[in-house]
């Protein structure tokens, strides 16, 4: 296996506002799109942040505290059909994930081609998620949280009749405005959500697929003692229950102990507040630049801008290293990472740069 050399950061660009994601568009090598949440998403062009936005819905975007336009998603063969996809609050504090197309110049969404597919009211102001990803199965997987407040009053996440809480699933090239894969591991149950396709989760920040493994890497952030990683292994199919709010990491919840465990899927890793307070998810590394690091699963936080790494081997978290002393220096608040298409890895500092991982020398 090659070498892992030391690794530093390299600025991209800087001067957005308040940027909550990083993606690119599929066969698209010379952007970067990259949301901010008040409600626009602008364009790095080679390096340089275009002066408009691709997207700008501010109008209906609700952003403040943990609001705002939160998650982005190109469809598998957007260079063919235009199709992206957007998770926001509205302005009555409500998620919607809805679809776009781009306009006839390349560089500019429509705004006027809205499709709602997921409209759900939040009962709270804090916990909306955000993430969108595409599997290797070619379905939209949303994150969904547990609708707010402390403790998860309502009991969402574990409760298969709502969708707050949980990893949702869903067809967006059939049905209208999508249809539900018979394959979702609940499916035939009656009246539950049947989009859901993990539960158990309090506010699952970013969601990423390892393009090697179809591997499902989900970041929750904890509420007052530990942050997660958990993972949806490719061959389980589904419907892992990741705990909350019967636990918090490993530790008991509610009740806050001798609770019962039997069925639950633990993170494979966690940390204490110690080391931070908001966990951002983030990838495994695929790319070329950095070829002693492939399957490399790197990830930060929010409140310390700590960035670590761990190797999935058999399900179980190995080689964990601690970054934060050569990629954190300057990094202000770390909200996502974000790959290009050749699968480089980049931070996204909530403070409005953005920053690439490579060799130190």
């Amino acid at each position: 296996m090659p070498g892992t050399p030391a690794l530093a950061t390299q600025i991209v660009a800087g001067g957005l506002a308040a940027p909550t994601d990083l993606q690119s568009a599929p066969g698209d090598r010379s952007r970067l799109f990259v949301p901010e949440q008040a409600g626009r998403i602008r364009v790095i062009r080679d390096g340089v942040l275009q002066g408009g936005a691709f997207l700008d819905i501010q109008d209906r975007v609700g952003s403040g505290g943990e609001r705002g336009l939160l998650g982005l998603a190109f469809h598998p063969r957007y260079a063919d059909n235009g199709r992206f996809f957007v998770h926001y609050t509205n302005r009555d504090g409500d998620t919607r994930v809805t679809e776009y197309r781009r306009s006839a110049n390349a560089d500019l969404a429509d705004p006027a081609s809205e499709r709602v597919l997921i409209a759900e009211e939040q009962p709270f102001p804090n916990h909306n998620g955000g993430g969108l990803a595409f599997g290797n199965d070619g379905r939209l997987y949303i994150a969904l949280g547990d609708g707010g407040s402390a403790d998860d009053p309502l009991n969402n996440g574990q409760n298969l009749f709502t969708r707050l809480g949980k990893i949702l699933r869903i067809d967006v090239d059939s049905g209208n405005p999508y249809a539900l894969p018979t394959d979702n591991p609940f499916a035939n149950q009656p009246g539950v959500a049947k989009e859901v396709w993990a539960l158990g989760l309090r506010n699952p920040w970013r969601i990423a697929f390892d393009r090697a493994s179809g591997d499902l890497y989900i970041g929750d952030v904890g509420q007052s003692r530990r942050e997660e990683i958990d993972v949806g292994l490719a061959s389980r199919g589904g419907g892992e229950n990741y705990g909350w709010r019967i636990t918090e990491g490993t530790l008991c919840h509610i009740p806050t102990a001798n609770c019962g465990t039997a069925g639950l899927t633990p993170p494979v890793v966690e940390y204490d507040h110690t080391l931070g307070c908001a966990v951002a998810g983030g990838y495994v590394y695929r790319g070329c630049r950095l070829p002693g690091y492939q399957g490399t699963y790197f990830y930060g936080d929010f409140c310390t801008s700590m960035i670590r790494s761990f190797r999935l081997q058999n399900g179980v978290a190995t080689d964990q290293r601690d970054w934060s002393s050569s990629l954190s220096r300057g990094v202000g608040s770390i909200s996502a990472f974000g790959l290009d298409t050749d699968g480089e890895l980049h931070i996204v500092d909530h403070d409005g740069r953005i920053l690439k991982i490579v060799p130190a020398s």
